[in-house]
């Protein structure tokens, strides 16, 4: 009998969710360079890569509302299909859009870690509760999150059944 291969499990890299500030080039280039540090390990969604960006979008001349409705359905797609999100925490204040994007994947019971390598932060206690306890790993600097990611990661893929 010959097996249906297309009922048989197809080995996949777990995928990941990068939600990161991405408003100037700075930004752009830090992440671009952490999702190629990550990618040997996962399937990495990239907003600013993978996904749309609004200023984008309305210079193409879509409607400011209809765009903002069409970059927020990706992202939550995008979400929403992802095994694990990391979270940048740059900055005294975190990036709104990456504190909704925590908030939405640790609701949906996504496994969420973080990346904070920058040392200002807004209260003198710490990150607030809300983000501190969302995240089951806030990794202080790049090596250390790339060490537990090679540690936790390497050569290891999910089991993922192909429709």
């Amino acid at each position: 009998m010959t097996p249906n291969y297309e009922e048989l499990p197809m080995l996949r890299k777990p995928s990941l969710y990068l939600a990161s500030p991405l408003f100037n080039e700075m930004e752009l280039t830090y992440n671009a360079n952490l999702k190629k540090e990550l990618s040997p390990f996962f399937d990495v969604f990239l907003p600013q890569d993978d996904g749309l960006l609004l200023r984008d979008i309305i210079k193409g001349g879509i409607q400011q509302n209809v765009a903002a409705r069409m970059v927020f359905d990706a992202d939550v797609q995008a979400m929403a299909e992802a095994d694990l999100v990391l979270a940048v925490l740059h900055g005294a204040h975190i990036d709104e859009g990456v504190a909704f994007e925590l908030g939405y994947c640790f609701a949906k019971n996504k496994r969420c870690i973080a990346l904070q390598e920058d040392i200002r932060q807004a209260l003198p206690t710490g990150n607030n509760p809300m983000i501190s306890q969302s995240c089951e790993k806030i990794f202080q600097d790049k090596k250390s999150l790339l060490d537990w990611v090679k540690i936790n990661f390497q050569n290891k893929s999910s089991l993922h059944y192909n429709h």
